[in-house]
């Protein structure tokens, strides 16, 4: 090997020794980033405790709505035997967390109120109403209400992860814009001069992805559970409805 092509080699082993080592720890990159940065990356904090919070809100609210319809739906069927409408409202105002509960305990109410009114006459100047159908239409409320409080808070976590990605890529685009604004500035040219100012920028797309990764994952698993209990918020009407029609009637009636 020639003496030149050996002190080029050289030259070039010392000038990296010499050259100052890039940090790509994250604690260096936070120190580093510019106000806009760290602004972004705070914006995507907020997002992702925030969106962290509805899933840990609705996944225990489902729960317990759950257990307490399932709770229901055991010892309803022996007070409808029964004609115990009193205690299975009652047991519905007790049980109040669980999504069948609140629907069927408002249309057992209604049903009871109903055949009360007809059995005294009816109302004044209106006689005798259809009692099952005021039933579907407390059932048509309620279910309403119920199905509208348990997707509260599932906009939000769409939101959050649409949006993440972009906000994410938000910074990253201004960190790039000011790594290449400190090129031209220093007017150094390659890529090496600007890997670490792009490296930096890239953490915040990371983030955004971060958050919203786990935000959509949620979100779908959470509209499922909520279009699960709506069926079985629909079925458990439909069956109470069904028993009025056939038997409710004439055991009220014999009370």
């Amino acid at each position: 090997m020639s003496l030149p092509l050996l002190s080029s080699i050289n030259h070039l082993v010392l000038a990296a020794e010499a050259a100052p080592q890039m940090s790509f720890d994250l604690v260096h990159m936070w120190h580093t980033m510019g106000p806009f940065a760290k602004g972004i990356a705070g914006v995507l904090g907020v997002m992702s405790i925030y969106s962290l919070g509805v899933m840990g809100e609705r996944l225990v609210t489902y729960a317990r709505a759950a257990s307490a319809s399932r709770n229901f739906a055991v010892q309803l069927p022996g007070m409808l035997k029964d004609g115990k409408y009193g205690d299975a409202v009652a047991l519905s105002k007790k049980l109040g967390r669980g999504h069948i509960s609140k629907v069927l305990g408002l249309a057992i109410e209604e049903y009871e109120r109903g055949v009360e009114i007809n059995a005294k006459g009816g109302q004044a100047g209106m006689g005798d109403f259809d009692v099952v159908a005021a039933v579907n239409r407390a059932v048509d409320r309620s279910s309403q209400r119920t199905i509208a409080d348990l997707r509260r808070g599932l906009g939000a976590l769409a939101t959050v992860g649409s949006t993440a990605p972009f906000v994410g890529l938000l910074g990253t685009v201004a960190g790039i814009i000011t790594a290449f604004q400190a090129m031209a500035a220093t007017g150094s040219g390659g890529l090496g001069s600007v890997s670490a100012g792009i490296a930096e920028a890239l953490v915040t797309t990371a983030f955004g992805l971060l958050v919203a990764i786990p935000a959509v994952m949620m979100f779908n698993y959470l509209t499922n559970r909520v279009e699960d209990m709506t069926v079985d918020i629909n079925d458990s009407a439909n069956e109470l409805v069904d028993y009025f029609l056939k038997e409710g009637h004439t055991d009220a009636a014999a009370k």
